[in-house]
């Protein structure tokens, strides 16, 4: 049984007639997280819409644990194991936390919510009957986290999971990401900005700058400065 969770070939993405992905591959394995660093309008968010089937593909491949979902519609995607946390998170902001996380049931044998979801995130056991718009930013993206996590899925996809939250709430999530890797086994995939955070949960690092990956390190051969001269404008 190979260990590859999600594997990317050859991925072109095009807006019309422009090129936005030009030819990506990657892999990620279980129980490993990945970081695609890059700066705003480099083909993070395409990526990640590309990997869940919002955009299609103009070629290349897709598989997630062996299956080829390549020109499968979003929610055959998530059957077939993919979650995904937008930028800007999209809870339901009149639904309940609980409720939140109960749309994330659909195609659950159980319904139920399990109880490691709370453990990881304590504050949404706290505020389990508050509405999820009065919810702070950090506090929706563990809404978000929670709701995705419960498709069971193999691969976690979530895109600029940091963007608007506060430092303390950042290590927070940094910790309850490396915490469901271990538990599930699963492969993360985070795209960011922020490298400090990237350092706290990635294995490996990439950059992507103009639709291409161009840099690929090991977190502990990382020359922070390279990667932040990427980043910076």
């Amino acid at each position: 049984m190979s260990n590859v969770m999600l594997k990317v070939q050859d991925l072109h993405v095009a807006y019309g007639q422009s090129e936005a992905l030009h030819g990506l591959s990657f892999e990620g394995h279980a129980n490993e997280t990945i970081a695609i660093m890059g700066r705003n309008g480099m083909g993070k968010t395409t990526l990640f819409k590309s990997l869940m089937g919002i955009l299609p593909l103009k070629s290349g491949r897709i598989e997630v644990a062996g299956q080829d979902v390549s020109r499968d519609e979003s929610f055959r995607r998530v059957a077939k194991g993919i979650a995904y946390v937008p930028q800007g998170r999209m809870i339901f902001p009149t639904l309940t936390v609980e409720e939140n996380i109960q749309t994330g049931l659909e195609n659950s044998k159980t319904r139920r919510i399990p109880e490691e979801i709370y453990a990881l995130f304590p504050v949404l056991w706290d505020m389990k009957t508050r509405k999820g718009g009065n919810l702070s930013g950090g506090q929706q993206q563990q809404l978000a986290i929670a709701r995705a996590l419960v498709t069971d899925p193999r691969v976690l996809l979530l895109d600029e999971p940091t963007e608007g939250i506060q430092p303390s709430i950042i290590k927070d999530i940094a910790k309850a990401l490396n915490e469901i890797r271990k538990l599930r086994g699963i492969t993360i995939v985070v795209s960011e900005q922020v490298l400090s955070f990237a350092m706290d949960v990635a294995d490996r690092l990439f950059v992507i700058e103009g639709g291409r990956l161009v840099h690929e390190t090991a977190r502990e051969k990382t020359d922070v400065d390279h990667i932040k001269a990427y980043l910076s404008v």
